[in-house]
């Protein structure tokens, strides 16, 4: 029996518009009646995960920035922090790219330095808790949980060339679009599942996981049942042989209905 599933929210179970598909809570709560437990694992923050998903928190799981946090409800029962240190380091390496900006999350809010457009559009489109401060101040007295950097040229032709070889001893992920993740190198979708199957001592085999791009990789890995979507990285697609419809065509959401009547996604052919 399938007892935990958790998607990816932006290309996988959100729509091509960033919307949830109209029936995704009516059907949490027919999975959660059924015994299964939904989680969102995505790269948005946790207070946005939280607003957007208020009807059914009291009945789902969340992980939060790529893996740095999990939570339920109101209670956060792990978060990985960057040493001060290390912070410091990204921001110096960021520096170096032609048109990228940084934004420092917290648990509780994300921070931006520099307000020059697309990128401050998109923080305040993304994070619902955004401030302006400077970087410096809340490396020093924040607890930092990840580095997103919004990267105008695409992380593929500027950031992913430079970032990951400047530091290696940290995680440094294509998250999707113009965006790229720096985080402790053991922070990752993967290993917040791993920390939830021990916590709610499910087996990997009891898991069933759908995301669309590379920092859903972990993730996918750490269940048994990975499924990707149509829409999916061509990388990703290339690892996971099992594919669903695309987000466009609520294929996660029709794959979440499947799971509450007892039955396995419908695989497209391939």
């Amino acid at each position: 029996m399938i007892k935990l599933i958790a998607s990816d929210l932006d290309g996988t179970l959100l729509d091509p518009a960033g919307n949830l598909p109209e029936a995704t809570f009516s059907a949490i709560e027919k999975l959660y009646k059924n015994g299964t437990l939904f989680c969102a694992a995505s790269g948005r923050q946790l207070a946005g995960l939280r607003q957007l998903f208020a009807p059914v928190a009291d009945k789902i799981l969340l992980i939060a920035e790529n893996g740095a946090i999990v939570a339920h409800a109101d209670d956060i029962f792990a978060c990985s922090s960057i040493p001060r240190e290390n912070i410091t380091r990204a921001l110096s390496a960021i520096k170096t790219l032609r048109r990228a900006h940084p934004l420092l999350c917290t648990p509780d809010r994300a921070y931006y330095e520099e307000a020059a457009q697309p990128f401050l559009q998109f923080v305040q489109a993304s994070y619902v808790s955004n401030a302006q401060a400077k970087l410096a101040e809340i490396a020093a007295n924040e607890t930092v949980c990840k580095i997103a950097v919004y990267d105008e040229s695409g992380p593929e032709n500027d950031g992913m060339l430079v970032l990951p070889a400047a530091l290696p001893d940290m995680r440094v992920i294509q998250s999707g679009g113009n965006w790229l993740d720096i985080s402790e190198r053991d922070a990752n979708k993967g290993n917040a599942m791993r920390m939830i199957q021990e916590h709610l001592h499910l087996s990997p085999e009891e898991c069933m996981a759908f995301g669309d791009h590379m920092n859903d990789y972990e993730l996918l890995l750490a269940c048994g049942h990975p499924y990707v979507t149509d829409n999916a990285y061509p990388g990703l697609k290339q690892r996971f042989s099992s594919v669903v419809a695309s987000n466009a065509d609520e294929g996660v959401l029709q794959a979440m209905l499947s799971v509450a009547e007892g039955k396995l996604p419908e695989k497209l052919d391939r």
